[in-house]
């Protein structure tokens, strides 16, 4: 093949992909009204393949949106020995996004809090998460996005349901309890692996949030989404199905004890729970990372 043509069918197909993942990222925007006129958005950067191309794709949608808003890039560095907080101020200066660079420390806390036999990985969450809200009080924003997608909310999903014995998501818009401030996750409908493929295409700076224990094996949410890897290879499909549940709750069919206002057939979608109907569908939290 000529070479000339060969680059021209790459780029070709790089561009169906990012139009690809634009539709469906467009798509959640527009289902759960996560961007709103006026917007100061503060986008959680950590430097791994699900921010930046939350990032990017933020930035095209606000190229091509009716409405104004802004965004604002943040890496908080956690204080694990090995972060390449250079590598990802380098690309943000680079590619000109405005962007803050925090140390919190949480690698301390976690050090001194944790109890024998739990993971980092809750404990962290919580930690990035109150570094989140604290930040964008000080930089004056209203919404935070982070860069959860679909694998990540069926196996929380799956998680709560077998380990916690809830039946319980995660929210791709979330209103905090202080008031302030909306989470939201506009990569809901985005898969890992198209991500993945999208990211290596664009080749950002991937770069490993250095805890010590992110990579382990042994964590329960590795283990589910080897398990679901596994169904669906056996089963395709079946990750689409278990997303699409995630908005079809026939909360009258389930034996909640005390139930007042579910009635047999009625549906609510988990996705978009906030606030009072998150209380009424008894299934609390963020079930964030």
């Amino acid at each position: 093949m000529n070479p000339a043509r060969r680059v021209t069918a790459n780029v070709s197909e790089d561009q169906r992909l990012q139009r690809r993942l634009m539709a469906r990222f467009g798509e959640a925007i527009g289902d759960f009204g996560l961007i709103e006129a006026g917007d100061r958005i503060l986008v959680g950067v950590s430097g791994g393949k699900d921010s930046w191309a939350l990032l990017e794709l933020l930035r095209l949608t606000q190229r091509r949106a009716p409405v104004r808003f802004e965004l604002l890039a943040l890496n908080v560095d956690q204080g694990f020995p090995g972060f390449r907080a250079d590598l990802i101020e380098d690309h943000l200066a680079r590619e000109g996004y405005p962007y803050e660079m925090r140390n919190a420390r949480i690698n301390l806390t976690v050090k001194e809090k944790i109890q024998p036999g739990e993971t980092f990985c809750s404990l962290c969450a919580r930690l990035r998460r109150g570094a989140l809200y604290k930040y964008a009080d000080e930089l004056s924003c209203n919404k935070i996005a982070l860069g959860h997608h679909a694998d990540d909310f069926i196996e929380t999903l799956l998680l709560n349901l077998f380990f916690n014995g809830q039946i319980k998501g995660m929210h791709a818009k979330l209103r905090a309890s202080n008031g302030r401030h909306t989470v939201i996750r506009p990569l809901v409908y985005l898969w890992e692996d198209e991500i993945a493929e999208y990211v290596r295409a664009r080749a950002f700076p991937v770069v490993c949030c250095a805890c010590p224990g992110c990579k382990d094996p042994t964590l329960q949410r590795h283990r589910m989404k080897r398990l679901l890897r596994e169904l669906d290879r056996t089963h395709p499909g079946l990750k689409r199905s278990l997303l699409s549940a995630l908005g079809r709750v026939d909360l009258g069919s389930l034996p909640i004890p005390g139930r007042r206002a579910a009635r047999p057939g009625d549906r609510l979608p988990v996705l978009a729970l906030v606030g009072a109907e998150l209380a009424a569908a008894r299934a609390p939290g963020d079930g964030a990372r």
